[in-house]
């Protein structure tokens, strides 16, 4: 089971943009691409029948049709989705979208375009740090891709030692 990082972003050269920027995580979580909703949704269904764990969506607000809060919202209702963290990547969001997006989709942090690579990295290694040691998986088989002190801190500080 590997983690998967969902980004939903419309305008190619900025997608292009993201997955340079998250290749360094390429090794050790499934990285998806989606250009609107529609598509972000039959991701989160192909990672799901692959047997992967949709660990983060990364989401630009201004998108084709459905806006990326209105996705984040949406993702809170469906178990594939639920767990997951949220990251609200954009230069469009108004306040009020974005006091929503915190609301209603419990948004897990905001990055604000255009972003500083090492910056990004950090964060996205963060939640999908935060993801793991929330849900209860062994960090081990991801400590590639995670804040690997954190996760062994939080592995030594485990009664048992065991995970999920």
């Amino acid at each position: 089971m590997k983690l998967a990082i969902l980004v939903v972003e419309d305008e190619p050269p900025v997608r292009t943009a993201l997955a340079r920027d998250l290749a360094p995580f390429a090794g050790g979580a499934r990285i998806e691409l989606a250009e609107d909703v529609e598509d972000a949704w039959a991701v989160v269904g192909e990672v799901a029948d692959g047997g992967d764990t949709l660990a983060l969506i990364l989401s630009d607000h201004r998108l084709p049709g459905t806006s990326g809060v209105d996705f984040l919202v949406s993702t809170m209702t469906d178990p594939r989705t639920r767990a997951a963290r949220r990251v609200l990547v954009t230069g469009q969001a108004g306040h009020e979208d974005t006091i929503r997006a915190i609301n209603e989709a419990e948004l897990d942090h905001y990055v604000a375009k255009p972003w500083e690579p090492e910056e990004f990295r950090a964060v996205v290694r963060e939640q999908l740090t935060d993801f793991v040691l929330t849900n209860g998986l062994d960090p081990l088989p991801h400590l590639a891709v995670l804040d690997a002190a954190r996760a062994m801190h939080a592995l030594r500080e485990r009664p048992d030692g065991r995970f999920a």
